[in-house]
């Protein structure tokens, strides 16, 4: 599996993993990786960095059961909501390799991709598609968006697939939240993005599967495992948090 080290950010860059044991992650094989991101991979992964217990085939996720959403729910939050949680299985892989894709309405293999794709994904089903309007703004706003990656103009292959861009395109929509620790503040449909340490960005997805034993909803990302619903809202500092659909 792939460890989501980059989560979009630097597509093309990643390290290839082995997990043996909860506590044993062997690296199996690299490429285009810098000794300084080696470095800081493995720094990584001696310390634990990633609290959030991931599951394995066959292992069993935190008991949780789907709650209603609120009668006034918009249908497009619902699609939201939907979109997400029907990635579970289905998504069950990694990989940032930069990929030539359709435009409008492209994307990349559906058992594969990055944290950003859930996101992508969700939206979709929900009747938005993040790659026309990231794309779309970024040519009206263009200093705007993060000079991350030295980037000349506007990619229709790789802008929306960026965590930073996302951050940057709900925020010019008005869509931001304060980030708080407070779970009720979280409800399903909220994007939330995270620093996972050394400049690392993740995002994932608020849904209504509720685990009683932890009291708030389960989030559903791809940080290497491929899309899993798991306790992960607060297991690394938030960054974001947005509300597009009511």
């Amino acid at each position: 599996m792939y460890l989501c080290v980059l989560c979009g950010e630097n597509l093309g860059l990643y390290a290839r993993i082995r997990e043996r044991s909860p506590t044993e992650i062997v690296f199996v094989g690299v490429k285009r990786l810098t000794p300084v991101l080696l470095s800081i991979l493995l720094l990584l992964a001696a310390a634990g960095c990633h609290p959030a217990r991931h599951y394995r085939p066959g292992d069993r996720p935190p008991a949780s059961s789907l709650r209603p959403l609120p009668g006034g729910a918009s249908p497009a939050l619902k699609q939201l909501v939907a979109g997400a949680l029907d990635q579970v299985g289905q998504t069950t892989g990694y990989d940032p390799a930069y990929v030539k894709i359709d435009y409008p309405g492209g994307d990349v293999a559906p058992d594969t991709g990055v944290c950003a794709d859930v996101i992508v994904r969700s939206f979709r089903n929900g009747g938005i598609d993040l790659q026309r309007e990231v794309h779309e703004d970024m040519l009206r706003a263009w200093s705007e968006y993060p000079r991350k990656w030295n980037a000349s103009g506007p990619d229709t292959n790789i802008d929306h697939r960026r965590v930073l861009n996302l951050r940057t395109w709900f925020t010019r929509q008005g869509k931001s939240l304060p980030v708080s620790s407070n779970e009720s503040d979280y409800l399903p449909g909220d994007v939330v993005s995270w620093d996972l340490g050394n400049g690392l960005d993740h995002i994932g997805i608020v849904v209504n599967a509720w685990a009683p034993a932890e009291q708030h909803y389960l989030v559903v990302h791809n940080v290497g495992l491929g899309a899993r619903a798991e306790d992960a809202l607060f297991a690394w500092k938030i960054t974001g948090h947005y509300r597009y659909f009511r």
